[in-house]
């Protein structure tokens, strides 16, 4: 299967700055250099940007040469959003951002060459920018981008309208200092991307190529993104690695399959026989439990991929020794939560926290060995619960028969 072949089969072209054929003969051809980019709005990258992440490596991995751009001056002014203007945040933030992501970068791209585009826009003077680049595209075409349109009746300033013009001369620089032919992005990045292709045909007098991948999206049509407030980040110490696990193995099955060709670099028959797999046994969550490991793996690293298949192997069998509260918590979200302030016998516990509904029934929970704590069976109805019993002094973990859990929070 050629690099062509293998994009459309997983999904990953959704539209093409020209023909489809030249396209597919550029990307099957002789090695070439290409350019993805990323504002610094974040000291981190997140699950959002990592399909493209993914595609910078696929490329790669084809034998082209990967430019990845981080935007110290487009970050400056903000990509329009659909809704509302991006708050502005300051040089300093943009620099700390930068060096955050720009190592992330250069861990999972090894091989890509790291650009900042506040490099040549720093010297460049208002009018010189009205004067080289603002000549060369019209108001009505400016007017005619979806992004625009849809922000006019709510207005949209001079400065985020400009935000296309930036974007298309990083195009342009990058093809005439880089010899860069291609740019690849989201597919909310159309406009800006064809602003590039446009400027260097009639600033340069020569062909340019461009593709986007649509946009990911949960299974409530969401993206995976900072503003709405489901971003998993890949820096581990804001989203540990189990977190992610965690959130992958609940991917919805509807998702899963899209999913694996979009985010793993597992090839199309290791894919296909995942996914009968899952198929065949879906309450075995075989293809999440692929998906997430092979994310984690390749973000983080294969120990840290075991890890999490461990942790979420023990919380499932109610084996909590030797795990992190940080990852019980994780794998419990959801799990009814009370604060254990006072030290009382088992029953009064389970009675005041809603575990039974009565004096009555807890003893049966306990005399039929339906009651954990912390993984250990406690079948004393008069055993004090005390609090030396809360792990890292932080949760003490109950368990009533097989499923039902409560933390007990100090």
């Amino acid at each position: 299967m050629t690099l062509f072949e293998d994009l459309k089969w997983r999904g990953l072209i959704k539209d093409i700055a020209g023909e489809e054929s030249d396209l597919q003969k550029v990307l099957d051809g002789k090695p070439f250099a290409f350019y993805w980019g990323t504002d610094p709005t974040a000291d981190s990258l997140h699950i959002g940007h990592y399909s493209s992440l993914c595609m910078a490596k696929r490329l790669a991995n084809a034998g082209h040469h990967p430019i990845l751009l981080c935007g110290g001056a487009t970050g400056r002014i903000g990509d329009p959003r659909p809704t509302a203007e991006r708050e502005i945040i300051s040089e300093e933030a943009v620099q700390k951002n930068i060096e955050g992501i720009r190592a992330q970068i250069k861990r999972l791209v090894p091989t890509a060459e790291l650009v900042d585009n506040y490099d040549w826009w720093h010297d460049k003077t208002f009018l010189n920018t009205l004067r080289d680049i603002g000549k060369y595209i019209s108001l009505n075409y400016m007017l005619d981008k979806d992004i625009i349109r849809r922000r006019l009746e709510t207005g949209i300033t001079f400065a985020e309208f400009s935000y296309m013009l930036l974007q298309g001369y990083d195009f342009v620089n990058l093809f005439k200092e880089k010899n860069c032919i291609m740019q690849v992005a989201g597919s909310d990045q159309w406009g800006n991307i064809t602003t590039g292709v446009d400027l260097i045909r009639k600033m340069l007098d020569k062909p340019a190529y461009a593709f986007t991948m649509p946009l990911i999206l949960d299974a409530t049509g969401k993206k995976f993104g900072k503003s709405e407030g489901n971003a998993l980040w890949i820096d581990k110490e804001k989203t540990a690695p189990y977190a992610i696990y965690q959130y992958l193995i609940n991917s919805d099955d509807s998702k899963v399959l899209e999913y694996l060709k979009v985010f793993t670099f597992l090839t199309k028959e290791q894919i296909e026989d995942v996914y009968a797999q899952h198929q065949a046994a879906p309450e075995k969550r075989i293809a999440q439990k692929t998906l997430a490991y092979e994310i984690v793996k390749d973000i983080h690293g294969k120990d840290e991929a075991d890890n999490a298949v461990q942790v979420s192997e023990k919380l499932f069998a109610g084996d909590f020794k030797g795990l992190a509260v940080k990852d019980i918590l994780t794998g419990m979200k959801g799990v009814p939560t009370f604060k254990y302030t006072e030290e009382l016998p088992l029953v009064d516990v389970l009675v005041n926290n809603g575990m039974a509904s009565s004096k009555r029934e807890a003893r049966e929970f306990i005399k039929n060995n339906a009651v954990s704590v912390n993984g250990e069976i406690f079948n004393d109805e008069t055993k004090v619960i005390t609090k030396d019993l809360a792990l890292e002094g932080k949760v003490i973990i109950f368990r009533r028969g097989k499923k039902k859990y409560f933390l007990a929070e100090l």
